[in-house]
């Protein structure tokens, strides 16, 4: 019998969102988490979200790093996080060049499709952070709401933009605090 158990989760981007946007973290001691990141996925766990990473990393097809390098990035992200008691339940990345046209590079939604049914997420109860508006399209794409992280980027994207987050937050944790509300609202 398939397993019919529907998860809500939370969809995020890495780069920017959860670390510090390095020009290509090509190496574990360059990944550097945000504040409030510990704590906002933890807010996440303990509100039975799933959190889920999905991340453009062309800098594997750009040669700066390899997939077993990344691998060991993300164990370190991992591990940062384990000390908040915070976890991710998976990850998904495109390894692929912006110009190869591949159907898995944000903002087209093939990853975040492979998540939920891996994870048989329930979208309409769902939801992604990121700070570019590719994942605002994304959130559109899968039909999530949107929450962007605003920080120097997202805001100079904003400023000339015709699609608008569903929230936007100075930081994870606070979005994770207006996910969780948003929930309680509906129930």
């Amino acid at each position: 019998m398939v397993n019919s158990i529907v998860s809500s989760a939370v969809f995020l981007d890495r780069d920017g969102t959860i670390a510090r946007d390095v020009h290509y973290c090509s190496r574990p001691e360059d990944l550097e988490l945000l504040p409030t990141v510990g704590e906002g996925i933890r807010l996440l766990n303990e509100n039975r979200f799933k959190v889920v990473i999905i991340t453009n990393q062309s800098g594997i097809a750009r040669g700066y790093f390899t997939e077993q390098m990344l691998g060991k990035i993300h164990q370190k992200m991992r591990g940062d996080l384990a000390q908040y008691g915070a976890h991710i339940d998976a990850i998904y990345y495109c390894p692929h060049h912006p110009d190869e046209g591949c159907e898995c590079r944000k903002p087209k939604p093939q990853l975040a499709y492979q998540a939920i049914n891996d994870l048989q997420i329930d979208c309409q109860q769902s939801y992604v952070i990121g700070d570019r508006l590719m994942d605002v399209e994304l959130a559109r794409a899968i039909g999530c709401k949107s929450v962007m992280i605003l920080n120097d980027l997202g805001k100079s994207e904003l400023e000339d933009c015709d699609i608008f987050p569903d929230y936007i937050a100075p930081d994870l944790e606070l979005a994770a605090r207006w996910i969780i509300q948003q929930r309680r609202c509906l129930t």
